[in-house]
């Protein structure tokens, strides 16, 4: 059965007419990665105290929870590319992947929980169930009840970076959706010896190229500045290049791209 998701999960991005860019230049995503949590994983219930008590376990999201099924569409080196050449703004592609992919695969989280209601399995989507909060000041920052780069984690399909984005097999340019089921599937195993492995910083030390790449300073080696991020990305870039582009989200990507981990988990020294 968890063959089956996979293939749906990938049939659904392969053949939507929603997964191209408006004059037909191409997808904005490749192939999807597809990981798979135990509901049951101790780890989120860790999470109640590394993010906060406020982020819910999947049983507190769907009573009978038994799987996290967690996807991660990655953007297509094209769309890379032209980001890769901005400095200050991000790019119209990457604008509109942001926008109108992101509508996808939003189209993508109800797709599966009714696909998983008609076999008979009960699902949620939690970026769209009645629970979902997001809260601006807490001790780790912008925070919410669900986050979905740590369900990834937890399901196998990377490991965090210096600029807080998720390195996978495929790199760290890429959106992220899950749905809860009551569905029992086999977990995909964390292969990673630990949650910030792939990031050549936290690895060897190594890297930084993501401090230089982002255009507000809101990444040191210190770490991520979630406040300063927010602003850029929600505020100062829609407001000098969404009309221009025709969207009202248009991220930004800048740290994603023209980077080690862009589109795979960077080999350094140490593997």
């Amino acid at each position: 059965m968890a063959e089956k998701i996979r293939a749906e999960i990938e049939r659904f991005i392969g053949e939507s007419p929603e997964n191209r860019f408006p004059d037909d230049s191409g997808p904005y995503f490749d192939r999807p990665l597809v990981g798979f949590a135990a509901a049951d994983d101790p780890l989120f219930i860790d999470y109640k105290a590394i993010i906060g008590p406020f982020h819910l376990t999947p049983s507190e999201l769907l009573e009978g929870a038994a799987t996290v099924i967690v996807w991660v569409l990655p953007i297509t080196a094209a769309t890379r590319m032209t980001n890769r050449l901005e400095s200050d703004w991000p790019s119209r592609k990457w604008a509109l992947t942001r926008s109108n992919g992101e509508a996808l695969n939003g189209q993508l989280r109800r797709h599966l929980v009714a696909h998983l209601e008609r076999l008979g399995h009960r699902a949620v989507a939690p970026q769209y169930s009645p629970a979902w909060k997001e809260f601006a000041d807490t001790p780790v920052g912008i925070a919410s009840t669900w986050s979905e780069r740590h369900a990834a984690y937890a399901a196998g399909l990377g490991t965090f970076s210096l600029s807080d984005g998720l390195i996978t097999e495929r790199g760290i340019a890429h959106r992220v959706g899950s749905v809860i089921t009551s569905l029992p599937l086999p977990p995909s195993p964390r292969t990673a010896p630990n949650h910030l492995h792939n990031c050549l910083y936290y690895r060897e030390g190594s890297c930084g190229v993501c401090i230089g790449r982002c255009p507000v300073g809101a990444i040191t080696f210190d770490g991520h500045d979630k406040p300063r991020c927010r602003e850029f990305v929600y505020g100062d870039a829609p407001r000098e290049v969404g009309e221009r582009y025709g969207v009202q989200q248009t991220g930004c990507g800048l740290c994603q791209t023209r980077v080690p981990c862009e589109a795979a988990v960077p080999t350094g020294r140490k593997r």
